[in-house]
C-alpha cells in the first residue's frame, strides 16, 4: 500500500495520530494505492505550471490592456478594416471557424465572413492557409510560429534580433519573445491585413519591400497610434521607462503588448486531461482514459504530439491533402493552361522557408490543446470533423488518395479582384463572370490532380496504424478531454470600444 500506509500505522500505535486524522490519512494511503494499480501509460507529461509560461505566467496589467485594444483595433490594417481579432476571434475557438479564411476586404466574423458587392470591400482570394489558434502561444516551448515555421527563435545567434524571420536583419531589435516576432508580420500581407499597392501608404511601403526603418510600414502603422492620444496615455502606462511622450512609440511595442495580451487570455490549462495530471483520477471519463492509453502507446500519436501541450514542435509530410490556392510554390503549370489565370498552387511548406526539397510538403506539428474547438483542421482546413482528421492520421496515404473535400467546406466567392495595369499605375478590377468559373478550380485543383497528390503521397512520413472504429472514437474522446471549457467563449475578452473608434468586430 506504501509509505505513506505503513508510516500511518506507525504513528497511531505510538499514539502520535488522532482517530479521525488516522482514519483520513488511511483513506488516502488506500486512494493513492488504487490509483497505482490502474493501467496508467508511460510518457504522460507532467502537469502545466506558471513556470511553464513568459513571466512565469504574468504579465504587466497595462501592458495585457494595451495588447487587448491593439488586438482588436482595425487601425494597425492598412485599410482599417481588419484587426488580429477578425481571424483569431475569441468566439471561435481563436481561430475563426473557416477552412480558408477571407482576408482584407470582406466583412463579418467567422462563418459568416464574406467580401462585400463594392469594390472596396472585394478580396484578391482566400488566404491559403488555415488560421491556427492561439492556445497557450505564451508558453516559453513555443520557439517557431506559423505553419512553415518561418519566425523562430535564432539558437545560433545569426540575427542581432534573436530571431529568424522573412525580415532577416532588417527586425528590429527588443522583441519579448517569438511571439511577439510573430505578431510583427501579419501586418505585412497584403491579403491579410497590409492591403494592396495604391490602396494605402502601408500597402506601398510593403510593396517596395520597406517594413523597417523611418517611413517603413512598421513605423507608418506606429505613427497612426501616435496621433491617438488615447494610445499616447496606454502605451505610457504600459511603457513608462520607454514613451514619455507620443513620438516614443514604436512598433516593437505594439507587438510585445499584443503578445502579452495573448499569453494571459488565452491560457488554458484546466481541462480533464489537467486536472487528471494534477491527481483528479475521475477528470477522465473511461473512454477518455482508453483513448489516452492508445495516444501515448498503441497508436503512437505522443512521438510527434508529446510534451505538456502535445507537440514537439517539429515539421513532418503527413500527406496532409490541399485545398485552396496554395503560396505559388512548384512549376505545374496544368491550371495554367486549364484557367487562363497565371500561377501556381502547390504549398511546399517547410520548403519553401528552407529552400530543401526533402522539407517539402512539411508542416509544423500543432499543439493539440482545445483541439476539438479549433477546426477545420489540417494547414489548409481540409477536414471538417476531429475525427475525419484522426481517420487521416490512422492511414494517410490511403486517406489523401480518396480525399474529397467537403460540399461547402469553402465558402462560394462571387468575385474577385485581380491586379492589372492601367497605363503607367495599377488598377484592381473584378475578373469577368465569364473567367470566374475557371478561377474557382484553384480551390481543389492540388487535391483532384494526380500527380500534385502524388508528389505530397510521395513525401509521407507518417506509419499508418491498423485502429478499429471503437479505438478511434476513443482518441477522439481523450482529444476531446483536452478541452479547457473556458476556452470554448472567449467574448469576455472583447473590448467595448477600442481608443481609434473604429468598429470592433464582436
Amino acid at each position: 500500500m506504501g509509505d505513506l500506509y505503513y508510516l500511518t500505522m506507525t504513528l497511531f500505535l505510538f499514539g502520535h495520530l488522532e482517530p479521525t486524522r488516522f482514519v483520513y490519512l488511511v483513506l488516502t494511503a488506500l486512494a493513492i494505492s488504487g490509483a497505482e494499480g490502474e493501467d496508467v501509460p508511460d510518457g504522460l507529461p507532467a502537469a502545466i505550471v506558471d513556470s511553464d509560461f513568459h513571466g512565469n505566467g504574468r504579465q504587466p496589467a497595462g501592458k495585457v490592456e494595451l495588447g487587448r485594444q491593439l488586438f482588436f483595433d482595425k487601425i494597425l490594417s492598412g485599410n482599417r478594416n481588419i484587426s488580429c481579432a477578425t481571424c483569431h476571434h475569441p468566439k471561435h475557438g481563436t481561430s475563426d471557424a473557416l477552412a480558408l479564411s477571407f482576408g482584407e476586404g470582406a466583412s463579418g466574423i467567422g462563418p459568416e465572413r464574406r467580401p462585400g458587392a463594392a469594390l472596396k470591400e472585394s478580396v484578391h482570394g482566400r488566404i491559403p492557409r488555415n488560421s491556427p489558434g492561439l492556445f497557450n502561444v505564451g508558453a516559453r516551448e513555443f520557439k517557431t510560429f506559423f505553419h512553415d515555421g518561418r519566425v523562430e527563435v535564432d539558437s545560433r545567434g545569426y540575427y542581432d534580433s534573436g530571431f529568424i524571420t522573412p525580415a532577416k536583419w532588417k527586425l528590429p531589435g527588443g522583441l519579448d519573445n517569438a511571439l511577439a516576432a510573430q505578431a510583427m508580420f501579419p501586418v505585412l500581407s497584403p491579403d491579410e491585413m497590409a492591403g494592396q499597392k495604391g490602396e494605402n501608404e502601408i500597402a506601398d511601403a510593403v510593396s517596395l519591400n520597406r517594413a523597417a526603418g523611418n517611413g517603413g510600414a512598421w513605423d507608418l502603422l506606429a505613427a497612426r497610434l501616435r496621433e491617438i492620444p488615447e494610445y499616447g496615455r496606454l502605451f505610457r502606462e504600459a511603457y513608462s521607462g520607454e514613451v514619455k511622450q507620443a513620438e516614443d512609440i514604436t512598433f516593437v511595442q505594439v507587438a510585445n503588448a499584443i503578445a502579452a495580451f495573448q499569453a494571459v487570455a488565452f491560457r488554458a490549462d484546466n481541462s480533464p486531461f489537467d486536472r487528471y495530471l494534477r491527481g483528479e483520477e475521475t477528470a477522465l471519463d473511461e473512454d477518455a482514459k482508453r483513448g489516452m492509453t492508445l495516444f501515448y502507446g498503441e497508436a503512437n500519436c505522443a512521438s510527434c504530439h508529446g510534451g505538456k501541450l502535445q507537440t514537439d514542435h517539429g515539421f513532418y509530410a503527413i500527406a496532409m491533402p490541399q485545398i485552396g490556392p496554395g503560396k505559388g510554390d512548384g512549376r505545374d503549370g496544368g491550371y495554367w493552361r486549364a484557367s487562363g489565370h497565371r500561377g501556381f498552387l502547390e504549398d511546399f511548406g517547410r520548403g519553401r522557408v528552407t529552400r530543401r526539397p526533402e522539407d517539402n510538403f512539411k508542416f509544423r506539428t500543432p499543439s493539440l490543446r482545445n483541439v476539438a474547438i479549433t477546426g477545420p483542421w489540417g494547414h489548409s482546413g481540409a477536414y471538417e470533423t476531429l475525427r475525419d482528421v484522426v481517420r487521416h492520421h490512422v492511414d494517410p496515404v490511403e486517406k489523401l488518395k480518396r480525399y474529397e473535400a467537403p460540399v461547402g467546406i469553402l465558402p462560394e466567392l462571387d468575385s474577385v479582384l485581380e491586379t492589372t495595369a492601367n497605363g503607367s499605375s495599377l488598377a484592381h478590377q473584378r475578373v469577368s463572370d465569364e473567367r470566374m468559373e475557371s478561377w474557382h478550380l484553384r480551390d481543389t485543383w492540388v487535391s483532384r490532380n494526380d500527380i500534385l497528390r502524388e508528389r505530397i503521397s510521395a513525401a509521407n512520413q507518417l506509419e499508418g496504424v491498423g485502429l478499429d472504429d471503437s479505438q478511434i472514437d476513443e482518441l477522439v474522446a481523450f482529444l476531446e478531454a483536452l478541452t479547457d471549457s473556458s476556452g470554448i467563449d472567449h467574448r469576455v475578452e472583447i473590448p467595448a470600444r477600442v481608443p481609434s473608434g473604429l468598429p470592433v468586430d464582436r
